[in-house]
């Protein structure tokens, strides 16, 4: 099996990255078989974003603080583990938005796309499900549209739902809801396409974030799932990240 290694700039992470190399060799990323991102889930998404193209299977080994969408195998032979890994495939949101400007912007994202208010004044959002209004009006900090394979990260944090990686839904998470107070968001399948209008853009002007993307004075946003862009991301078959998922639904 052919590696390429890439750490963040943890040194602990760093660290594991040079023994690893010591153990495996390193090749480039186009040149092997699998990419392995050492660090934390922002490295993997990080990775995801820069290497897509090259079509090749990720496999995180975790270093990081929480480590979600990470291997923790230390100690453990790559090679055996790589070989009986499970398979998840990561499909990103594509994000379209249009300034007050009207300039047009994309972007994809594996975990959200998120709206933000970037004054004082609280966001007002118009909520469309495929062309249909859904909510003339939310008053909010902002909302979110996650993916599952982000769901246990800024939308969990929202108290938005965890989402199993195979259930083809989206969620759709209001973040810090002002009006209507207790509305708690939406299960939406990911054939659905969203749009998301702020509402008196001028005086209220809000940011979207597609990862780790940020656009500005933002007037309208159209988001999809997307084929462009897929990854292959593999698990420990001894510590799935379905296994993960079950589990994060029970602590408290």
């Amino acid at each position: 099996m052919k590696f390429h290694f890439l750490s963040s700039d943890n040194q602990e992470a760093k660290e594991a990255e040079k023994k690893l190399i010591g153990m495996y060799g390193q090749n480039t990323a186009e040149n092997s078989d699998y990419i392995i991102p050492i660090g934390g889930d922002g490295l993997l998404l990080k990775s995801l974003h820069s290497l897509n193209m090259l079509d090749k299977p990720f496999f995180g080994i975790n270093f990081g603080s929480i480590g979600f969408l990470m291997n923790n195998i230390i100690d453990k032979d790559l090679n055996e583990t790589v070989s009986n890994s499970k398979k998840s495939y990561f499909k990103p949101l594509k994000m379209t938005a249009t300034t007050n400007d009207n300039q047009t912007f994309e972007a994809y994202a594996y975990n959200e796309v998120s709206i933000m208010r970037q004054t004082h004044l609280a966001s007002k959002i118009k909520i469309k499900i495929n062309d249909e209004i859904k909510m003339q009006e939310l008053i909010c900090d902002g909302v979110l549209v996650s993916t599952s394979a982000g769901s246990t990260a800024y939308n969990l944090s929202a108290h938005g739902s965890i989402l199993p990686l195979d259930s083809n839904i989206l969620a759709l998470t209001p973040i810090s809801a002002f009006r209507p107070r207790r509305w708690r968001g939406a299960l939406l399948s990911e054939t659905n396409k969203i749009e998301l209008n702020v509402l008196d853009n001028k005086n209220r002007s809000s940011s979207v974030t597609a990862d780790n993307v940020e656009f500005r004075d933002i007037d309208k946003v159209s988001i999809a799932s997307s084929n462009e862009n897929k990854c292959t991301v593999l698990f420990d078959s001894k510590h799935s990240i379905e296994d993960k998922i079950l589990n994060e639904q029970f602590n408290f």
